[in-house]
C-alpha cells in the first residue's frame, strides 16, 4: 500500500511541529500538506524551516482547501473555530479528520457530526494509549461504586494552555458519569471558591492546575469514609499524542464515515 498523504494544520506550534515529524518518520504516511492562519510568517515558506531539517518541497498554506484536496487525512489540533471550518472541507474531500482540539460548545459538536456523515471524525481530547486505558477504567470503578464515593479530576498542564478543564479532564468526567449512569452536564462541579457548603452527593469535581512546562497530568480519585482510591496518568513527552494522531490516520482509512473515539482506534471499546 503507498503511504498515506496527510496534512497537518497548524503547523508551526509545538503540537503541529510533532505532528509533522511523526507523519514524516512514519513509514505509511507522507506528509503533503501543512496549514498556519493568514498572515503568519510561516505561509509561503518549506516546512523544513520549521523542523530544522532538509528541505520537503511541502510550503506552508494558509488555506486549507487545495492541502485537503491532496490528502487523505487531516491532523487537526489547533481551536475550535478553525476545527469546525476543516471539518468541512474534510468532509467535501472525504479525508480522515483526526482531531485533538478541545473546547467544543455544544453547537460546535453539532457541526461536527454533520460532518462525520460524509467522513471518517476520530475526535479525542487525548491520543495517547495510556489515558485511554485511563478512561476506561474510570469507567468500570465509577460503575462499581455508588454515590457514597465522591470523584474528584484533577488535572496540571502548562502555563500556557488556554482552556480547562482539560480535554482530558473532560473525557475521564464523561467516562465517569457514563460508569454511574448519569450526565456529566448535570453532575459536573468545577471552580469551586469562596464559602461553597458542603459537596453535593453525586457530583463530578474537577480542578486545573496551570503552571511550568507540565505536558499533561490528570488524576481520578474515588473518595469515601475511610478510604480512597486514586487513578494517575503522567505524560512527560508529547509525541505520544502525535503518534496517537497519525495512528488513528491510518486506521480511519478502512472505516466508513462517522464519529470514533481512540477508545475505538486501540481496540478499548
Amino acid at each position: 500500500m503507498s503511504a498515506i498523504p496527510v496534512t497537518v494544520a497548524g503547523c508551526s506550534g509545538r503540537m503541529g511541529r510533532m505532528l509533522m515529524k511523526a507523519v514524516i518518520d512514519n513509514p505509511d504516511t507522507r506528509l503533503v500538506g501543512a496549514t498556519e492562519r493568514p498572515g503568519s510568517e510561516w505561509v509561503g515558506k518549506d516546512v523544513a524551516e520549521i523542523l530544522g531539517g532538509a528541505p520537503t518541497g511541502v510550503l506552508v498554506e494558509d488555506d486549507m482547501l487545495e492541502p485537503a484536496a491532496r490528502s487523505r487525512a487531516i491532523l487537526d489540533f489547533t481551536s475550535p473555530a478553525a476545527t469546525l471550518a476543516h471539518a468541512t472541507l474534510a468532509a467535501q474531500a472525504r479525508c480522515v479528520h483526526v482531531i485533538g482540539t478541545t473546547g467544543f460548545e455544544k453547537e460546535d459538536l453539532d457541526h461536527l457530526a454533520a460532518a462525520a456523515r460524509h467522513a471518517v471524525i476520530v475526535r479525542a481530547g487525548n491520543m495517547s494509549l495510556g489515558v485511554n486505558l485511563l478512561t476506561q477504567m474510570t469507567k468500570k470503578v465509577a460503575a462499581a461504586l455508588d454515590a457514597d464515593w465522591d470523584v474528584e479530576i484533577v488535572e496540571m498542564h502548562h502555563n500556557r494552555k488556554v482552556d480547562a478543564p482539560s480535554g482530558t479532564a473532560l473525557m475521564l468526567g464523561e467516562a465517569a458519569a457514563e460508569g454511574r449512569g448519569v450526565s456529566l452536564e448535570e453532575m459536573r462541579d468545577s471552580g469551586r471558591d469562596g464559602i461553597t457548603g458542603a459537596r453535593d452527593k453525586g457530583r463530578i469535581g474537577f480542578a486545573a492546575l496551570r503552571g511550568g512546562d507540565v505536558v499533561g497530568e490528570h488524576e481520578v480519585i474515588f473518595a469515601a469514609e475511610g478510604e480512597r482510591i486514586t487513578l494517575k496518568h503522567i505524560a512527560t513527552d508529547r509525541g505520544i499524542f502525535a503518534r496517537g494522531a497519525v495512528k488513528a490516520a491510518i486506521w480511519g482509512q478502512s472505516q466508513k464515515p462517522g464519529e470514533y473515539e481512540m477508545i475505538d482506534v486501540l481496540g478499548l471499546r
